[in-house]
């Protein structure tokens, strides 16, 4: 359902690695009216933030609940395998997960990547969170895959970081839930799809709007018929005024010429 009315702010939540500044400074420079509140959640609970209307929008990872939230996915992340500085794999401009077989990889109870199977071998127990994860790797504990925003985002001098070329990767999305679509909404769904500020917003696409201009445009029913092209010719009728020799009965074809007048004797 849209809302009728526009909120006085816009709340949006987002995840750790996602970078709004550049939308919010697009959202500032069209409606500096309404004040733009970011909202930093775990990925855990950001959904739930959206559920309990504490925030109007969020950027997201997939998957998420489409019985209850609508959602537009935005780009798709490399993963990369987190290391000590001093490692073997920081060689080599990327790995595979095969390269890391061998390996202790720390595989974190809020880890965002969907493995089937975590790859290498499993450490003794899961890290809590990523930077939990993060300070295992520094203590050279093991090895950690996370997409590339959060390997910049926990950034460390004594780290870097190498692709994995098969590995699982994340998303981002923007969503938020399907029966709160309000103007607002469709305003920063507007932002982050790249339109104009003059582009047509909300829900209605654009081709009902040009049915409907039309439909304004079609005359009223009961008055005056246009004739369909062919009509006259279907019933043997000429066209008014078409033709040397074209005359209607009502006088609405060019006059026949008068010779001149006998003279009398």
């Amino acid at each position: 359902m849209t809302g009728s009315e526009e909120s006085s702010s816009f709340r949006l939540a987002y995840v750790p690695g996602v970078t709004p500044a550049k939308w919010v400074k697009v959202w500032n420079e069209r409606l500096p009216g309404v004040p733009l509140t970011l909202v930093q959640a775990p990925v855990a609970e950001a959904f739930e933030l959206l559920r309990a209307g504490e925030a109007d929008a969020g950027l997201v990872r997939l998957p998420v609940d489409r019985t209850f939230f609508s959602a537009i996915p935005l780009y798709t992340e490399t993963t990369v395998v987190v290391v000590p500085k001093d490692h073997l794999i920081t060689a080599v401009d990327e790995v595979s997960l095969a390269d890391l077989a061998d390996e202790v990889v720390l595989h974190p109870l809020d880890d965002v990547l969907d493995w089937e199977r975590p790859p290498g071998e499993p450490a003794f127990e899961r890290p809590a969170t990523t930077p939990d994860a993060i300070e295992l790797v520094a203590a050279n504990i093991g090895l950690l895959l996370v997409p590339q925003s959060l390997a910049r985002l926990h950034h460390r001098r004594d780290l870097t970081y190498r692709p994995v070329v098969d590995a699982p990767q994340s998303s981002v999305a923007l969503s938020w839930p399907e029966e709160a679509t309000t103007d607002l909404v469709e305003d920063f769904i507007g932002i982050v799809r790249g339109r104009t500020a003059n582009s047509t917003r909300g829900r209605t696409p654009a081709r009902a709007e040009a049915e409907a201009e039309r439909g304004s445009k079609r005359p009223e029913q009961g008055g005056a018929r246009q004739k369909k092209p062919g009509a006259a010719k279907a019933t043997g009728a000429k066209p008014a005024g078409r033709g040397a020799h074209g005359r209607s009965g009502s006088g609405g074809g060019k006059p026949a010429k008068r010779g001149k007048p006998r003279r009398r004797s």
